[in-house]
């Protein structure tokens, strides 16, 4: 038998995304192997890998499902658990990334922020953090330097764009949006393989979800009376606004009913 590789698509170069590009993006979550809090985040979470740390974290992956960086991925971890608290006793690192997900599913959904509705916040209400598997929304991304000269300057999610922001739309259409460089990271990205702590899926744990916790709505197909560039779970302007108390069903997050 014989391998023909002259139709073979050619590598991608190790080059990065720009600084300050917009794009949407699909998040996957990476079993790590520890439990979260409940059934939905079994073997869900990463332990930290300083010895002695209690921090605990979500191992993301990134891909880029539209506009000109699409299929380019790159990976981040979020503390959810562990690390610093405040005066309170809470997780400093656990509030900064509970303030990013909830961001998340805003500009999936195209809530507004400010709308504290029955219904918009029961769509921010989840089984677990196993729900966040597939959600894709629109981000601004950026280039971090490296902090460690033994390793290039690697891609990091910058912020969510939100629905009340002028990039939100278009980013979510899947067109071409002018890059807006950080002052922070503004430099020229030089070629570079991927830091220490962004492997490739292939290289992470390969245990599935846990069965507990089905794909949340956003991962399915967009139905056929979408608009173009709306998102699968956009809200219908004509569904009527549930109780809270009935917004998080046994069954999966209220947004899998809507």
């Amino acid at each position: 038998m014989t391998y023909d590789m002259n139709d073979a698509e050619l590598p991608r170069g190790s080059d990065l995304i720009p600084d300050g590009s917009f794009a949407k993006v699909t998040m996957t979550l990476r079993p790590g192997g520890v439990d979260g809090e409940g059934d939905a985040d079994r073997g869900l979470l990463k332990a930290a890998k300083t010895p002695g740390s209690d921090v605990r974290m979500l191992d993301c992956e990134f891909t880029v499902s539209g506009g000109p960086h699409v299929r380019r991925k790159f990976w981040q971890m979020f503390t959810v658990a562990g690390g610093k608290v405040d005066e309170n006793g809470v997780s400093i690192g656990w509030k900064i990334t509970k303030g990013t997900l909830r961001a998340m599913i805003d500009s999936a959904l195209g809530l507004d922020p400010q709308d504290m509705s029955e219904a918009a916040r029961g769509k921010r209400v989840l089984r677990g953090l196993a729900d966040f598997n597939g959600i894709t929304f629109a981000a601004k991304i950026k280039v971090e330097p490296a902090s460690d000269p033994r390793y290039g300057d690697s891609n990091r999610l910058e912020r969510v764009v939100l629905p009340n922001e002028p990039e939100w739309q278009r980013i979510m259409a899947g067109e071409a949006v002018p890059a807006q460089p950080s002052r922070a990271t503004a430099r020229a990205a030089q070629p570079a393989f991927p830091a220490a702590n962004t492997t490739p899926a292939w290289g992470g744990n390969s245990r599935p979800m846990s069965p507990a916790a089905p794909a949340p709505a956003w991962g399915q197909p967009a139905p056929a009376a979408a608009s173009a560039g709306a998102l699968s779970m956009h809200p219908q302007p004509a569904q009527p606004a549930q109780p809270a108390s009935a917004a998080a069903p046994m069954g999966g997050p209220s947004w899998l009913n809507g």
